[in-house]
């Protein structure tokens, strides 16, 4: 193609600019070199080059380089809500254009967005968020209002109706996490889940089920990590990370955010432990009551999937450590995500024991 690309050197196999400069002129997007091009943090499953050309900037985002079975169709999922979240009031980066083909990019699919100006909380807050209760408390609020106003969008009217299951939906939640624990047994050296709670937690869950809930889209994995703010204020700017998504009962993002939320009793461990420790943030209750206010869901029951978000994640993060004992992860990791998962159970049986 002749463009030039300058900034840091990114591996051919990964992202070939020849390869990705026809694509995109094939889109009708703004010709010329790729200009500032730099790889972005973003966690350890996927990969996000921004650059610019033709005076545009972009975020390109692709499976990472060993491929998953399920990566490819995890980003064409994210892609899809993206360009379903349009024109909403759901803060979410801006969707330009995706390319659900695996075979014009060595295997991988992938899309580009629109950059967000934002930090993630998680890996430290600039000077002002830093120095002002305030300021964190009214971030803790802004990721209620941000979850809620994805729970308002009606899935069907921007063409989402097919995106999920949402039919059987929390009866398949129990059963499916505790196959997904026992299938951890296929690898050698994982002695099992010691998580003397397991079983009390689960008879629980199943037996306290909400029989009455409106489907909407769900992040699948909402909390800290996920979300972004304006350097300039407590206001969220997007929530990041939407491979979880899916049609179901939105209220478990609601959960998941609380089963992950600092309270004295249950003191946060892992990437929001230093957030949370710079205080100020709203109590859970105060958060719920946030979303109430922007929200016609019925919120009776959400201790139960707080409870739910504990079981999930914990079996969730169980995975690790079920491969750590199989050499496959480092064993520090697993350790600290066992402890987690301990912890998640704690805190599952105490709601419990409070209901």
């Amino acid at each position: 193609m002749g463009d030039r690309v300058s900034g840091e050197s990114i591996d051919p196999a990964l992202l070939n600019f020849a390869v990705l400069g026809a694509w995109m002129d094939a889109q009708g997007l703004p010709r010329g070199d790729f200009e500032g091009v730099r790889t972005l943090a973003g966690g350890t499953q996927n990969v996000l080059v921004q650059f610019a050309r033709g005076g545009r900037e972009y975020v390109l985002r692709r499976p990472p380089r060993h491929l998953r079975p399920k990566s490819n169709d995890a980003l064409r999922r994210e892609a899809r809500v993206l360009s379903a979240l349009a024109g909403s009031d759901v803060p979410h980066p801006g969707f330009i254009a995706g390319c659900h083909d695996e075979t014009v990019m060595g295997g991988a699919v992938f899309y580009l967005m629109q950059p967000v100006a934002g930090f993630n909380p998680t890996t430290g807050l600039p000077p002002l968020h830093a120095g002002d209760a305030a300021i964190r408390r009214a971030m803790g609020l802004e990721a209620a209002d941000a979850i809620a106003a994805l729970h308002r969008v009606d899935h069907v009217a921007v063409g989402l109706s097919d995106f999920g299951k949402p039919e059987g939906f929390l009866e398949r939640q129990v059963p499916r996490w505790l196959s997904e624990l026992e299938s951890y047994g296929r690898l050698e050296g994982y002695p099992g889940p010691d998580i003397p709670e397991l079983d009390e937690v689960a008879r629980w869950l199943d037996a306290n089920r909400p029989t009455a809930w409106k489907p909407g889209i769900l992040h699948g994995d909402y909390h800290f990590a996920n979300v972004m703010y304006a350097y300039d204020s407590p206001r969220l700017v997007a929530i990041v990370d939407w491979e979880m998504s899916t049609i179901g009962d939105p209220l478990l993002d609601v959960g998941w955010l609380l089963a992950t939320w600092p309270d004295p009793e249950h003191p946060v461990v892992g990437p929001a432990a230093a957030f949370a420790s710079a205080g100020g943030l709203p109590t859970a209750r105060e958060v719920v009551a946030r979303y109430a206010e922007r929200s016609d869901r019925d919120l009776s029951a959400i201790d139960w999937y707080t409870v739910l978000a504990c079981f999930k994640l914990g079996i969730v993060l169980e995975g690790t450590h079920a491969r750590a004992c199989a050499g496959k992860a480092p064993k520090a990791t697993g350790d600290l995500l066992h402890a987690i998962t301990l912890g998640l159970f704690t805190r599952a049986r105490s709601m419990i024991v409070r209901a």
